[in-house]
C-alpha cells in the first residue's frame, strides 16, 4: 500500500476569522517552523498543522492535526472546524495535481475508454468536459464516491462534501471553457510544440497551457498506437535549453503513462494475447525495451519501445511496472487451461523480469508480487486437480515440480502437506513393494524421488520427515528382495563385492539413511580386507602394464566419495 504524505500550514486572521490554507510542504519541520513564524510575525492570530497521508490504493486522505496556535480561542463546531481540510483539493488547479489526475482516472476509467482519451486530455478539453457534465448520472457518481470516502475520515457530513466538490468541479470547468473561448490553448502542428514550449518558459501556467495544446493536438488519433507515435514524435523535437525541453518531456512522459496505466489503451496497443501469460510475457518485452513480435508491433508500440530501451520516459515505464506488479497480484491464471503450463509461463517471466529490478521495479515488490500469486497455486482446488489422475509416484514428481517454480516459505509449507498422505496411501506402498517390477528398478525410482525431495525448498524438519519416511519404506523393500544379502553371499572377492555396491550407491539405488548407510558399512568392510587393494590395482591392469597407482587411487577415492564415504574415512579402511 503506497502512502505519500504532505503537511498543510492553515492560518487565520482576526478574532472570529475562518481557517485559510496558508501552504503546503512535505517536510514535518518545516512545516512546524513556517507555522511558528507566522505566529511570531503576527501575520496569523491562529495557526495549525494538519498532516496529510494520501493512501494510493484507495485514493483517500488521513487527516491528522500535529499542531496549534493562536492568540484567542474561537469556540468552532467540529464539523466547520474540519471542513477546511475535509476535501482533497482546495482549488480547481489542484484538480492538475498527480495524485488528483489518479484519482479521477479510476473513477472515470469507462468514460477515458470509450472516448479513447486520457484524464490529462479530458481536463484540458471543453468538448470532452461538456460531454462528461451532460451525462450527469455518471459525473454525480464520481464525485459521491470521492465524498464517501472523504467523509469516513472526518466529521463533515457527505452532503457538504458533495456541495463543495461539485462547486470545486464547476469552477475548474467553467475555467477551461473560459480559456477555450479565449484562444489560451493553442493548436499547433507536431514541429511547432518546441517553439511553444520555449514562449511558454517561465510562465507559472506554462503546464496547463501547454497541455492544453496538446490535448487539441491529440483530438485527430484515431486510435492509441497513433496517439503514441504522435507525442513521441513531439518529445523527438522538444528543444535543447533546460526548462522548454523539461516541460516537453514531463508533459509527454505523464500523458504517456496515463495511456499506459488504461486497460483498453494496454490492450489495443499490445495486440491480442492467447491467455494472460502471453499478455504479461509482451508487457514485460516492453517494459525491459525488447522489439515486441512483429505482427503486433505498431508504430507507436515501436517507438515507445525504442525510448523504454533508452531509458527516456522513466513515468511511463513505471507505469508499465506498476501495471506488471498488478497483473501478478490478480487472481486470473496465467494459462488457466494447464497448472503445468501456468508454472511454466510463471517462471519463464521471473527469470527476464529479474532483469529489469532497479528504479522502477523493486525487488521486494516482485517477490511479494510472486508470493501471492504462488499462494494461489497451492490451494486444495489447483494441487488436487493437478495430480489427481497421476501415479502415487508421479503424485510426488507433480508436487515437487509446482515447490520448483514456486516462492514463499509459507506456501511451500502449505505444499508439503499433500506429499505425506500420497506417501502413506496403499497405492503409493503397493507400487514400491510390487514383486512384478524388478527390485532394483523400484528402490531407484524411490531413491530418485527421496533426492528431488532432499534438494527442495521445504522446511528442514518437513523434508527430514519426508526423506525418512521413504528411507524406511527401501528398507522394507531391501530386506523382503534380499538384495544386499545376496551381494554377501556371492562367492566372489571381496573386491568384486564392493565394486557392485559402489555402483548401486553411485547408481541411486540406496535411499539416503539406513540403507545407504548399510551399504556403506559394507563397504568398508570389503576395503579393510588383505589384499583388498592389490587386487583392485592388479584388476585395473590393462595389457599387462603396471598400473598407474596414483591414478587408480583417485579414481577410487573419487567413486567413494560418490557414495558418501570421505576420502579420509576411505584411506583409514582400505587393507592393502
Amino acid at each position: 500500500m503506497a502512502r505519500e504524505i504532505h503537511y498543510e500550514i492553515f492560518r487565520r486572521v482576526g478574532a472570529k476569522g475562518g481557517w485559510t490554507l496558508h501552504e503546503v510542504v512535505t517536510k514535518r519541520d518545516v512545516a512546524l517552523t513556517m507555522a511558528q513564524e507566522l505566529m511570531a510575525s503576527e501575520k496569523a492570530t491562529g495557526v495549525k498543522v494538519v498532516k496529510e497521508t494520501y493512501n494510493d490504493d484507495t485514493g483517500d486522505f488521513l487527516t491528522l492535526k500535529i499542531f496549534e496556535d493562536g492568540h484567542n480561542q474561537v469556540k468552532i463546531a467540529p464539523a466547520q472546524e474540519d471542513a477546511p481540510h475535509a476535501l482533497p483539493c482546495f482549488k480547481p488547479e489542484d484538480l492538475y495535481s498527480y495524485h488528483a489526475r489518479a484519482t479521477m482516472s479510476r473513477l472515470l476509467t469507462d468514460y477515458l475508454s470509450r472516448n479513447k482519451i486520457t484524464i490529462t486530455e479530458l481536463i484540458h478539453r471543453a468538448d470532452m468536459l461538456e460531454k462528461l457534465e451532460a451525462t450527469g448520472t455518471l459525473y454525480q457518481f464520481a464525485i459521491q464516491k470521492v465524498a464517501v470516502a472523504q467523509a469516513a475520515t472526518t466529521t463533515t457530513g457527505v452532503q457538504q462534501i458533495v456541495k463543495s466538490l461539485n462547486e470545486l468541479a464547476t469552477q475548474a470547468f467553467h475555467r477551461v471553457y473560459r480559456d477555450q473561448r479565449k484562444g489560451l490553448f493553442p493548436n499547433p502542428e507536431a514541429h511547432q510544440f518546441a517553439e511553444l514550449a520555449k514562449s511558454l518558459s517561465g510562465q507559472g501556467n506554462a503546464a496547463y497551457i501547454f497541455n492544453g495544446a496538446l490535448a487539441r493536438h491529440l483530438r485527430e488519433a484515431r486510435g492509441w498506437d497513433e496517439k503514441v507515435l504522435m507525442l513521441i514524435t513531439i518529445m523527438e523535437s522538444a528543444p535543447s535549453e533546460e526548462e522548454p525541453r523539461k516541460l516537453v518531456l514531463s508533459s509527454i512522459d505523464a500523458i504517456l503513462a496515463e495511456v499506459l496505466n488504461g486497460s483498453a489503451a494496454l490492450h489495443e496497443l499490445m495486440g491480442p494475447a492467447e491467455n494472460l501469460g502471453q499478455a504479461l510475457n509482451n508487457l514485460v518485452t516492453l517494459f525491459l525495451g525488447k522489439e515486441p513480435e512483429a505482427e503486433s508491433r505498431g508504430k507507436g508500440l515501436a517507438a515507445l519501445t525504442h525510448h523504454f530501451a533508452s531509458d527516456t520516459l522513466p513515468e511511463a515505464r513505471t507505469a508499465v511496472a506498476n501495471r506488471v506488479i498488478a497483473e501478478f497480484k490478480s487472481s486470473k491464471r496465467l494459462c488457466p487451461d494447464s497448472l503445468t503450463e501456468e508454472l511454466k509461463t510463471l517462471r519463464s517471466i521471473a527469470n527476464r523480469i529479474v532483469l529489469g529490478i532497479g528504479k522502477y521495479l523493486s525487488h521486494e515488490d516482485l517477490i511479494a508480487a510472486f508470493t501471492l500469486r504462488s499462494k494461489r497455486l497451492v490451494v486444495q482446488e489447483a494441487v488436487g486437480q493437478f495430480i489427481a489422475e497421476a501415479e502415487p509416484d508421479e503424485k510426488i514428481d507433480r508436487i515437487l515440480f509446482v515447490e520448483d517454480n514456486i516462492i514463499g516459505a509459507e506456501n511451500k509449507r502449505q505444499l508439503a502437506n499433500y506429499v505425506m498422505p500420497v506417501l502413506n496411501s496403499a497405492a503409493f506402498e503397493n507400487i514400491f513393494h510390487n514383486p512384478k517390477t524388478p527390485l532394483v528398478q523400484r528402490l531407484q525410482r524411490l531413491t530418485q524421488l527421496q533426492s528431488r525431495i532432499r534438494r527442495s525448498g521445504f522446511i528442514d524438519v518437513t523434508r527430514e520427515e519426508i526423506s525418512t519416511r521413504m528411507d524406511q519404506m527401501a528398507v522394507q523393500m531391501e530386506a523382503r528382495g534380499k538384495l544386499l544379502e545376496s551381494i554377501q553371499a556371492r562367492p566372489t572377492s571381496g573386491l568384486d563385492k564392493a565394486q557392485t555396491l559402489l555402483k548401486l550407491m553411485v547408481g541411486g539405488v540406496l535411499t539416503e539413511g539406513a540403507l545407504a548407510n548399510k551399504g556403506r558399512a559394507m563397504i568398508l568392510g570389503y576395503l579393510s580386507q588383505p589384499g583388498f587393494l592389490t587386487g583392485y590395482m592388479a584388476a585395473q591392469a590393462k595389457d599387462g602394464q603396471p598400473p598407474d597407482s596414483e591414478k587408480l587411487m583417485a579414481e577410487l577415492m573419487e567413486t567413494l566419495g560418490k557414495a558418501g564415504i570421505t576420502a579420509e574415512t576411505g584411506l583409514k579402511s582400505i587393507a592393502a
